[in-house]
Order: structure tokens, then C-alpha cells, then sequence
């Protein structure tokens, strides 16, 4: 089990970002959550097997159709013991 925050700049708002993600880590079996954030980016953390973890880092590098990521910056956390994908408000 790994855990990782990421924190994704550019066209991420406004774009189904949030919803595309959820979806993507429920269908993954990625715990965890995601958020807008004020600055206009979005923050996630993933938690689940290193793969599966992997194939959504894969995913924020380009989000869903409409979005243009610019950056993403990803840190190690150490598990938490996350239980299901959540939509938290903006921070």
C-alpha cells in the first residue's frame, strides 16, 4: 500500500475534474479523496496498491478531456488507512 498527495495547476477547474477523478480511482480501487482548491488547482490524495496508485498519477497528467494540466507535483505520504473516494469541498 502506498499513499500520494498531488497537486494539479492549469485548466483543472470547471472541467469535470473532481467527478472524472473520483470515477476513475473507484473504478482503480483507489481510496482517497480530491478537491478544488482556491488557487484554481486541485489536490488529491490516493492511496491503494503501488500500481493502481501509479495508473491514476498516469491519469492527473493529463485529467479529462476538457482539462489542460500544466503541472502536477506528487509526495510520498505514508498510508492512513484511507476506505473509500471522496469529493471534499474546496480548501
Amino acid at each position: 500500500m502506498v499513499r500520494r498527495r498531488v497537486v494539479v495547476t492549469g485548466l483543472v477547474q470547471g472541467v469535470f475534474f473532481r467527478d472524472t477523478c473520483r470515477r476513475t480511482a473507484v473504478g482503480h480501487g483507489v481510496a482517497g479523496w480530491v478537491r478544488n482548491r482556491a488557487d484554481g488547482g486541485v489536490e488529491a490524495v490516493f492511496e491503494g496498491p503501488a500500481e493502481r496508485v501509479e495508473q491514476l498519477l498516469a491519469w492527473v497528467r493529463h485529467g479529462p478531456p476538457a482539462a489542460r494540466v500544466d503541472r502536477v507535483e506528487v509526495a510520498e505520504e505514508e498510508p492512513a488507512g484511507a476506505v473509500g473516494f471522496a469529493v471534499l469541498p474546496t480548501r
